[in-house]
């Protein structure tokens, strides 16, 4: 099954043209390797990417041909992604003074810190 109809058809993305963009982005992994839309998932593929707000991990487990409803959705997955930060923590990490230009390196791997994406 592709990846695209699959990551639509379970409710990870909003529509399929999202999912074959999020696809030709080169961010969707299947098993650590980078999938194109027409890239086929079986029943137990890894299937990561990073969302806005956090890294996303799914495992699949069931394969959908169509579009279901959000309660038949969820049991097509397991969701091994880590917990959504708090508004909190998603406002005081991106909060920059206006007129500061672009973050330096140190600034950047500190913001990378806080967000969960490096273990230095």
């Amino acid at each position: 099954m592709r990846i695209d109809v699959w990551l639509w058809a379970v409710r990870l993305t909003k529509s399929r043209s999202v999912a074959a963009e999020l696809c030709r982005s080169g961010r969707v992994r299947i098993n650590d390797k980078v999938a194109k839309p027409s890239a086929s998932v079986a029943v137990g593929d890894r299937v990561t990417w990073r969302d806005p707000l956090r890294d996303r991990d799914i495992e699949v487990v069931q394969l959908l041909l169509k579009r279901v409803g959000a309660p038949l959705a969820v049991k097509a997955y397991v969701d091994h992604s880590p917990a959504l930060p708090t508004r909190v923590e998603r406002e005081a990490v991106g909060l920059r003074d206006r007129g500061t230009g672009r973050p330096t390196k140190r600034e950047r791997r500190d913001i990378d810190r806080l967000r969960g994406r490096r273990e230095d």
